[in-house]
């Protein structure tokens, strides 16, 4: 529920945004108000609040207050909301932040297993195992991910590339067709270099995928299959740097389900390439002799 109201926050009305604040500010204390102390401790009306359930798809205040007490219930303990809310201060100990940054990591995860839309899932899966080839775009962070995506999809035998510059990606873009797929991963959703790639490749007839952090960015609303993940911020790790494991989980599973789709494809380019990464391992081998000087 947090994670859904800090990816609506930037779409929400001044007074809407304020109640969103206000419950991310100590969301269990929330857990403990009526819909008026909300509205005061806002400094919005009540209407506001009633406003503010509605544009997050929730049927009343009641709703939101049952969604954050599950929450809190399913995070109790190390992964609490309360802790994750402490941010790592410079005199921390490193187990502070090993724990801090683990329980992070493992609650995005959990979330995105319960968030992600596998219909949607399944639909990239089935595309990018029928595709002619797979364009894969992204710039920074997300460009790793786009990178790691088509190291993966291209050792099962998927004609995968990652265009990570916006001219080599616009002119990919303009070469595919209605048998080609493209993926566009970016975390805000607002990049321009991979929209106009992505974007050029949806006119292009392509069937295009959005990875991102925000459902109602301009990327995932020009894309035909949005699979939304996010990650939880700590220090020095926000926005793509927190969403970078949910983003390499999805990329995992499409990359798994593409390998049953295509599974004798998929085998065979494994058992063709399987021996390369040993064979050049250091483990085993005689140290070399110097040859003998003239």
């Amino acid at each position: 529920m947090t994670e859904l109201i800090r990816d609506a926050l930037p779409d929400l009305s001044h007074s809407l945004a304020r109640v969103a604040r206000a419950v991310l500010q100590d969301p269990t204390a929330v857990a403990g108000l009526s819909a008026d102390q909300l509205a005061g401790r806002a400094g919005v009306s009540q209407a506001s609040v009633t406003r503010f359930c509605k544009a997050i798809g929730l049927d009343s205040y009641q709703g939101l207050l049952l969604r954050i007490a599950q929450e809190s219930g399913r995070y109790a303990g190390p992964w609490s909301i309360t802790e994750l809310s402490n941010d790592i201060s410079p005199d921390d100990p490193l187990d502070k932040v090993l724990e801090t940054v683990a329980a992070a990591d493992m609650r995005s995860l959990e979330q995105a297993k319960e968030r992600l839309d596998l219909k949607a899932l399944e639909r990239g899966a089935q595309a990018i195992a029928k595709a002619r080839r797979v364009d894969l775009y992204g710039v920074g962070g997300s460009g790793a991910v786009a990178n790691e995506l088509e190291m993966r999809l291209f050792g099962i035998g998927v004609q995968a590339r990652a265009w990570l510059e916006v001219h080599g990606a616009v002119t990919s873009a303009s070469l595919l067709t209605t048998r080609d797929v493209a993926v566009g991963v970016s975390d805000s959703g607002v990049t321009a270099e991979t929209f106009e790639a992505l974007q050029r490749a949806r006119e292009r007839g392509a069937i295009t995928i959005a990875i991102t952090r925000r459902s109602s960015s301009p990327l995932a609303a020009m894309a035909d299959i949005q699979l939304a993940v996010s990650g939880f911020d700590t220090k020095f790790r926000a926005g793509s740097f927190a969403s970078r494991h949910v983003q390499l989980l999805v990329a995992d599973v499409l990359y798994v389900r593409v390998a049953q789709l295509g599974f004798d494809r998929a085998s065979a380019a494994i058992a063709l390439t399987s021996h390369l990464a040993p064979s050049h391992s250091v483990v085993g081998r005689r140290p070399g002799r110097r040859s003998a000087s003239p």
